[in-house]
């Protein structure tokens, strides 16, 4: 979590469900509600930008020319199927 020293601030609004969920999960964790919003946001940041850098790999794959064509993927999952079948 942020060192409250370095710490912004930051205002949102959210629905009153959302809040209440929020104020319930942070009292079941006995944590402020602050702390599990950081987690939160922490979290979501850390996935979008492992996404963003899948995405950015993928292009940079299809333009060096590393692709598959639809036939050969569906070709290459029959085998991988017909081989587990049985």
């Amino acid at each position: 979590m942020a060192d409250k020293s370095t710490a912004g601030t930051i205002t949102i609004r959210t629905s009153t469900e959302v809040l209440a969920a929020l104020g319930k999960l942070a009292e079941s964790m006995d944590r402020p509600r602050n702390w599990v919003i950081e987690a939160a946001l922490q979290s979501y940041l850390e996935t979008q930008a492992w996404q963003v850098e899948g995405i950015r790999e993928a292009l940079d794959s299809l333009d060096r020319g590393e692709s598959l064509s639809h036939e050969d993927v569906v070709s290459d999952l029959d085998t991988l199927l017909a081989t587990h079948d049985g």
